[in-house]
């Protein structure tokens, strides 16, 4: 971590490993998939300790707050040092998780169109 008063919010995503590349990380910005401090905003606003970030984690948000900056990607443990998820945030997750054990989306499990056999049999059962 550098001592630094600032860092753009698309370099600071790409560090703290939440996008794989900067562009995914602007993309995202971009699309507003990412507030800072419940704002949209966009890829070079600045990012300082304190300020609290909601960022897109799969099929759920995770909301964080800024503990150190980085302009640079390091290893994935000094990421997690960057920032810290809040309480309320980490429960909603678990939640959203479970729900989604409990009711799994049935279009999940569709590959592809129905075959022919598939077809045939779904004309037997009607």
């Amino acid at each position: 971590m550098v001592e630094m008063d600032s860092v753009r919010i698309d370099k600071f995503l790409w560090a703290a490993r939440f996008f794989k590349t900067r562009t995914l990380a602007t993309d995202a910005v971009d699309g507003g998939k990412v507030k800072l401090n419940d704002e949209r905003v966009k890829p070079a606003k600045p990012v300082k300790v304190g300020d609290r970030l909601v960022v897109p984690m799969g099929w759920d948000e995770a909301e964080i707050v800024v503990t150190g900056l980085a302009d640079k990607r390091g290893s994935a443990t000094q990421a997690q040092m960057l920032y810290k998820e809040t309480e309320e945030s980490v429960k909603a997750r678990t939640a959203k998780a479970e729900l989604r054990k409990l009711n799994k989306e049935p279009s999940i499990d569709i590959k592809a169109r129905p075959t022919k056999r598939d077809r045939r049999l779904l004309d037997r059962l009607t």
